[in-house]
This record gives structure tokens, sequence and C-alpha cells, in this order.
């Protein structure tokens, strides 16, 4: 299984403790994290994963391996700038939103168009049309790291019994 972690390069103090514990619940788990592959959140959930055993996977933007934190095992050269978000989000079976910018909200908003589960940390608040109703089939909220990396397993299972196919984890 593969879970998507997504959020800011720039991120708070409190944004990557949170992503670390993210990255080291799901190694622990045996499940692969795939990310942006760059600094912030992408950094502290790869560090994360490879404190506790697991692999990495970081789906650049540019155009060399070289930009990629150096907790990344497999490093993905798209050349394609943000357009590589909708990659990011669609390698998960789930994703975990931490914080995050405008980047962020674009991979959100994909994941979702997509039917890509979103389980969110601290993340964007989300209303359909910006009118207040929630979202319907929208964003999961979680409270902490182990609340996260369990309902990112559940949708990721929900969604694949949906199409007949259990991943694992």
């Amino acid at each position: 299984m593969i879970i998507s972690v997504i959020g800011g390069s720039k991120a708070k103090p409190e944004q990557l403790a949170l992503a670390e514990a993210v990255g080291r619940e799901l190694a622990k788990r045996g499940v692969m994290v795939a990310c942006g592959g760059l600094q912030g959140v992408m950094e502290a959930v790869c560090k994360g994963a490879k404190s506790a055993g697991g692999t990495t996977i970081g789906i650049l933007p540019g155009r060399t391996s070289k930009e990629a934190n150096s907790y990344v095992d497999i490093p993905i050269v798209t050349t394609m700038g943000f357009s590589r978000n909708v990659i990011v989000v669609n390698t998960g079976d789930a994703v975990i939103a931490i914080g995050g910018a405008f980047g962020t909200l674009s991979e959100i908003a994909y994941a979702l168009a997509d039917g890509v589960p979103v389980i969110a940390l601290k993340t964007w608040p989300l209303t359909i049309k910006g009118d207040g109703d929630p979202i319907e089939n929208g964003m999961i909220q979680a409270t902490d790291p182990v609340d996260a990396v369990e309902k990112a397993l559940a949708a990721a299972n929900a969604r694949s019994n949906s199409t007949g196919a259990k991943v694992g984890g």
C-alpha cells in the first residue's frame, strides 16, 4: 500500500512534528510513503518513515533527482512543476494532508475530484462552494498522527473494496 502525504515546503514546527510522526506510523505498518519529495512536510514525513525502516517515494517537480530531500528512496523526476500534484495524490491509495499552502490546496482538490480519500490533519478547512456547507464525501478529519494513519488505511481499503481489489497494509 502507498499513502500520499501532502503539505507545505515551508511548514511550522508543529506541522513538521505531525508529518514526522505520520511517516513513522505509516512505516511501522509496512506502508510506503509518497510525497512531493522536497522540503518541509515532505521531508519530515520521509524522515519519519525512514526512522522506522520505511520506503519513500518523492515525485519531484523539476528536472533532476538532486532536488529530492535526503530521505527519499525513489525519486521520480517529472519536469512538470505543480502539475505533478495530480501524480502525487493519485499515487496514493489515500492522502493525508498536513498544513500547507496553495500547492497543498490544489492537491486536496485533485484528490477529492478523482475520488481519492483525503484525511485532514490541521490543514485547509473546506466547504462546498465556500458557503459553509460541508463537502459531501469530503475530507475526513483526524485528531493526531495515529488517527490520521488509521483513517487513511481504512479509507484506502474501503476504496479498494468498492473496486473489488483489496490493498495491503
